[in-house]
């Protein structure tokens, strides 16, 4: 079964590893889409990301869940790759229940992971900022 993720996995943290490692547990290949510099830039402001793509995307190709790894950087270029993998199952983190999943009518189901811990990179950010 082909497994689908995206997001901007900006500053690596376990909420993301364990939603990975969750994600690939369902099925036999993972895909992972990551936001283009741009892109996170343009919805969480221009202190974002603090990883640029190449790195983000280094580091997740080398993340054992993953299988392949691919850029978008508009809601068209992610939803012409979730048509393009046309994946089984696609994996949303729970803080998108109830709200529009882009790309949704292009896999079998959309399940939705609940998070273990509330870490978050926003959180890990503005907590930084508090301690200077």
């Amino acid at each position: 079964m082909r497994i689908f993720v995206n997001g901007s996995f900006d500053l690596l943290h376990t909420g993301h590893l364990d939603l990975l490692f969750y994600a690939k547990g369902l099925g036999t290949h993972l895909h992972v889409a990551i936001d283009t510099d741009e892109r996170i830039r343009s919805h969480k402001g221009s202190d974002r990301p603090v990883n640029p793509l190449h790195i983000r995307k280094a580091i997740m190709q080398s993340l054992k869940p993953v299988d392949s790894v691919s850029v978008f950087g508009s809601d068209i270029e992610l939803i012409n790759t979730i048509r393009a993998y046309s994946p089984d199952i696609m994996v949303k983190g729970s803080d998108w229940r109830g709200k529009t999943v882009i790309g949704e009518q292009y896999c079998g189901k959309v399940v939705f992971y609940e998070r273990v811990n509330d870490e978050s990179t926003t959180k890990i950010i503005e907590d930084r900022k508090s301690v200077v």
